[in-house]
């Protein structure tokens, strides 16, 4: 693995909006399709799809191939995860439900080398090239490249939402509006509750106050993709795997029994 600039970072760096989807499906093939089809970056989800086996690794690797950028999402309260999915070459994580400034700065302890945070140090692993590329330019690229992302999804976290998003070596925050609504005792996602959607502009302008940037799952319906980007979402998630071929099929079905 090349120690190179991380691209989405680069790319929203310059003020660009980047795109992705969700990996579900743990298919190495759906991840290569993702970087053909020209998106930014993968979010190989690990909190509601977990295996603990060797198939990360495979879709890491798939990722890197395909230029794509994968940014695995793991479980809160393991900081070993963040360290484990980094180490096989990961561009970026984000640990879920995160409702104040110390569960910030600890995500952000678990992903950092000293002094910065208390990640362990081993080079003998996939991003540090099995210890060929091992040493301070490795930890020097590893505390600067990965993006470094939480979730933000509990009506607590609104309290303190400026102040998380200020932690320093956080990138960006993923919103879950369906965990949020939750929260909110509604007893299922409601995204367009009018509580929901003030929690992401919320969430928007304290992100942007501190210089980092927010994603969102945004589907893919044109209206609702220009909606938040006009929002300020610049880390637009265009759906997931499944939910795209579920789509498809069920379309063509209707399309089948309607004919």
């Amino acid at each position: 693995m090349q120690l190179t600039p991380n691209k989405l970072r680069a790319k929203l760096a310059n003020g660009q909006c980047v795109t992705g989807s969700v990996a579900f499906s743990w298919s190495p093939y759906v991840v290569d399709v993702a970087g053909q089809a020209g998106l930014d970056f993968i979010r190989i989800d690990t909190e509601h799809s977990w295996r603990r086996d060797d198939a990360l690794e495979h879709l890491v690797r798939a990722a890197l191939l395909g230029g794509v950028v994968p940014i695995v999402r793991i479980d809160r309260d393991d900081p070993y995860l963040v360290r484990k999915a980094l180490e096989i070459g990961a561009g970026g994580i984000i640990v879920p439900d995160i409702c104040t400034v110390e569960e910030a700065e600890a995500v952000v302890s678990a992903a950092k080398f000293a002094p910065r945070g208390s990640r362990g140090y081993s080079g003998m692993c996939l991003s540090a090239g099995w210890g060929a590329k091992a040493g301070p330019e490795w930890v020097a690229w590893s505390d600067s490249e990965p993006m470094i992302g939480i979730m933000i999804e509990n009506i607590v976290a609104m309290d303190h939402i400026e102040e998380i998003m200020a932690v320093d070596g956080i990138d960006f925050a993923l919103f879950g509006p369906a965990d949020f609504s939750m929260s909110l005792g509604l007893g299922e996602p409601k995204t367009n509750d009018e509580r929901v959607q003030s929690a992401i502009r919320q969430t928007i302008a304290a992100a942007h106050k501190a210089g980092k940037h927010i994603s969102l799952g945004v589907g893919m319906d044109p209206d609702s993709i220009k909606k938040y980007a006009d929002l300020g979402i610049d880390m637009l998630e265009l759906g997931s795997d499944l939910g795209a071929v579920s789509a498809a099929w069920k379309s063509a079905v209707a399309c089948a029994e309607g004919g």
